[in-house]
C-alpha cells in the first residue's frame, strides 16, 4: 500500500509538471504568433453582452473543447485549461489522484454562451481531464442568451469590436437613419450606439413640443446631427482634438465631451457653459501629449486584450 501511495504521488506530480509544460508551450507560441492563450472571463463577456434571460438546462455530457472560459479561476488556467501557477498543485494532484483510483468525482457547473461554455465549479477537473486526454465531462449546464457569437481565443479586444459592430448593425436595422451619414459616425466603445438613439430621442422630445403631428425619429436624427452633433464634431476638428486621443474618432468624442458638457453645467449649477469652454476642459484634462500619444498607440495596436 505504502508503495502504491508512492507511485501515486510520482506520477500525479509529474502529471502536473507536464500539464505546466504545456501551458507554458501554449503562451509561448501564442505569444509568437500575436494570438490570445488565456481563457475568457465570464464577467467581462457577459458585462459586454448583457444576456437577458437564463435557462437551466439540466445535466448534459459537454465537450470539454468547448470550454473557453470560467467564472472565477480564468487567471488561473490557460486557454486550454493547463495550469498555470504553483498554488494550483495540491488541488490539482488530489484531483488528478482520485481519477487514477476511479473515484466518481461530482459533475462540473457551467454556463453556456452559444455552443460556448465558462466554468462556475470544477476548473481542476476539466484541467485533469484535458491534461489526461479526456474528451467529455459531465456538466450542469444553465444557458444564457446571446445574440454574439464567441469563438476560442477570442480576446476582449475582439469580442467589444464585435459587440460594437452588433449595435451599430442593429441601430441601422430598426432605425434606418437614412437621413444622416452613418458612415461619419463610428463609436469604438460599446453602448455608444445605444446611447446616441437616447441622445436623437431627447432632442426628437424636445423638437415635438407644442406640434400636432409628431416628427419621425428620421427628421429627428437630421436634426440632432445638423445642430447637436456636427456642431460638436466641428470643435472636435477646429481644436484638432484627435490628436489627444490616439484611436478613437470623432464619433467617441463626440459623446464624451456631452457627457463633460453635461457635468460642468451640473457642477456649476449654470447652463451657459459653452461647448467651446467644455472642449477646451476636456482636452487640458484627459489629452495626452505627444510622447503619451505614441505609447498609447503602441500600446493600442500590441494589445491582445
Amino acid at each position: 500500500m505504502a508503495a502504491m501511495n508512492i507511485d501515486l504521488f510520482s506520477q500525479t506530480n509529474e502529471d502536473f509538471e507536464k500539464a505546466r509544460s504545456r501551458g507554458r508551450l501554449q503562451s509561448l507560441l501564442s505569444s509568437l504568433a500575436w494570438r490570445n492563450s488565456d481563457l475568457l472571463s465570464l464577467y467581462a463577456v457577459t458585462e459586454l453582452l448583457k444576456p437577458k434571460n437564463e435557462t437551466y438546462l439540466g445535466m448534459k455530457t459537454i465537450p470539454i473543447s468547448q470550454i473557453i472560459g470560467s467564472e472565477g479561476r480564468y487567471q488561473d488556467f490557460s486557454g486550454a485549461f493547463y495550469p498555470k501557477k504553483e498554488l494550483l498543485r495540491s488541488r490539482w494532484r488530489s484531483i488528478d489522484r482520485a481519477t487514477k483510483e476511479f473515484v466518481i468525482l461530482p459533475p462540473i457547473s457551467v454556463y453556456k454562451l452559444g455552443k460556448w461554455y465558462f466554468v462556475r465549479d470544477g476548473n481542476h477537473r476539466v484541467s485533469v481531464a484535458k491534461t489526461q486526454g479526456v474528451e467529455f465531462i459531465d456538466a450542469e449546464v444553465v444557458e444564457l442568451d446571446s445574440q454574439i457569437p464567441l469563438e476560442p481565443g477570442m480576446t476582449m479586444k475582439m469580442l467589444r469590436k464585435r459587440v460594437i459592430d452588433y449595435e451599430r448593425e442593429m441601430f441601422i436595422v430598426q432605425y434606418k437613419p437614412d437621413l444622416i451619414p452613418m458612415d461619419e459616425i463610428i463609436f469604438t466603445s460599446p453602448g455608444s450606439y445605444p446611447e446616441m438613439v437616447n441622445h436623437i430621442l431627447v432632442h426628437k422630445y424636445y423638437l415635438n413640443e407644442g406640434k400636432k403631428e409628431e416628427i419621425s425619429f428620421g427628421i429627428a436624427s437630421r436634426s440632432w446631427y445638423d445642430r447637436v452633433y456636427f456642431p460638436i464634431v466641428e470643435e472636435v476638428r477646429r481644436s484638432k482634438l484627435l490628436l489627444s486621443f490616439p484611436g478613437n474618432t470623432e464619433a467617441d468624442l463626440y459623446m464624451w465631451i456631452v457627457r463633460h458638457w453635461d457635468n460642468l453645467k451640473h457642477m456649476s449649477g449654470s447652463q451657459e457653459v459653452s461647448i467651446e469652454s467644455a472642449t477646451y476642459d476636456y482636452k487640458a484634462r484627459f489629452g495626452k501629449g505627444m510622447l503619451e500619444r505614441w505609447l498609447n498607440r503602441l500600446r493600442f495596436m500590441l494589445s491582445k486584450e
